[in-house]
C-alpha cells in the first residue's frame, strides 16, 4: 500500500522512523507547502520519497493520505484527497468539531469512493465507546492533564501564569466542541472521544495544567446501558512537540500497518 504524508513536522518524522521501505506499506510521497519542498527533499534524500506541494505534482496515486500537519492539513487537503479517491487518515481530529467541514469531508468521501479514517490518537477505548453508544450512553467525561509547558502558546496563558504554577489549575471545563476549537493542538483526544461516543455536545471536557504531571494524562469515564468504563493513559510527549503524545504519532503508524496487513484486529 502506497502512503502519502501531509506535513513534515514531529509526527510525520516519527511515522517515517517506523514505516520503513520494504514493508507492506510504503511512504511514497510527502506533501508540504511550496516554501518547504527543497528542505524536505534534502531531509529524505535517498529514501525514494517524492516531495510535492500539490496532489497534481504526484507521479503515482497513493491509496492512503495520512494527515500529520494539524488542523490546516485537514482543511486544506482532506476534501481534495477524498474526491480524488484516496482514503484520508486524520490525526488532528479536533478540527472535525467544525460540523460543516466534517459534513463536506464525508460527502467528498462518498463522491470519491474513498474513506475518511479517524486515527485513535493518544487514547484507548474509542472502539468500546462506539459499541457502548449502540445501547445508549448516559455520561461521557474526558480529562486531559498535562505539564504547564505543554499548554504554552495556547489560550491557557490567558487563564493563569503557567510558569508560576505550584498546583493544578483547570484551564477549561465544558463541551468537547469548544475544547477542540480553543485548544486545537491539545484537545484532539476530546474530539476522538466525542465522535466515538456521545457526540460533541454531550461530552464533558476538563483541561488541566498540572506541575506534578509526569507526562500527558488522559482520563475517560463513560456510563450507559452497557455498564461503566474508566480508561487512563499516561503518555510521554514527543521530544520535539510537548503538546503531542508519542502514542498519537504511533497511532498513525498502527493504522497504516493495520490497513496494509492481511490480518485486521479491531478497527
Amino acid at each position: 500500500m502506497d502512503v502519502l504524508l501531509v506535513g513534515y513536522g514531529a509526527i510525520a518524522q516519527e511515522v517515517l522512523k517506523h514505516v520503513q521501505p520494504g514493508e507492506d506499506a510504503n511512504i511514497v510521497a510527502i506533501l508540504v507547502r511550496p516554501a518547504r519542498v527543497d528542505a524536505v527533499r534534502a531531509a529524505v534524500a535517498g529514501r525514494g520519497i517524492e516531495v510535492v506541494s500539490s496532489f497534481d505534482d504526484l507521479t503515482t496515486k497513493p491509496q492512503l493520505v495520512a494527515e500529520c500537519a494539524g488542523h490546516a492539513g485537514v482543511r486544506d487537503y482532506g476534501v481534495d484527497a477524498l474526491r480524488r479517491g484516496m482514503d484520508f487518515l486524520v490525526i488532528s481530529i479536533g478540527v472535525l468539531a467544525d460540523a460543516a467541514l466534517y459534513a463536506n469531508l464525508v460527502r467528498s468521501a462518498k463522491d470519491g469512493g474513498a474513506k475518511l479514517v479517524l486515527a485513535a490518537g493518544a487514547v484507548a477505548g474509542a472502539d468500546a465507546l462506539a459499541a457502548a453508544r449502540i445501547g445508549g450512553l448516559d455520561k461521557v467525561t474526558y480529562t486531559s492533564r498535562k505539564p504547564p509547558g505543554a499548554w504554552k502558546g495556547t489560550p491557557a496563558e490567558d487563564v493563569c501564569d503557567l510558569d508560576a504554577l505550584t498546583e493544578e489549575a483547570t484551564l477549561y471545563q465544558g463541551g468537547a466542541d469548544e475544547a477542540a476549537t480553543r485548544y486545537p493542538q491539545n484537545a484532539n483526544v476530546a474530539a476522538t472521544i466525542a465522535l466515538a461516543g456521545a457526540g460533541f455536545a454531550n461530552t464533558e471536557v476538563r483541561l488541566v495544567a498540572d506541575p506534578a504531571a509526569g507526562g500527558n494524562i488522559h482520563q475517560v469515564h463513560a456510563e450507559g446501558m452497557f455498564g461503566a468504563v474508566d480508561i487512563e493513559i499516561r503518555g510521554k510527549p514527543l521530544p520535539d512537540n510537548p503538546k503531542t503524545s508519542t502514542l498519537a504519532a504511533h497511532s498513525v503508524v498502527a493504522e497504516i500497518r493495520r490497513r496494509a496487513s492481511p490480518v485486521e484486529i479491531g478497527g
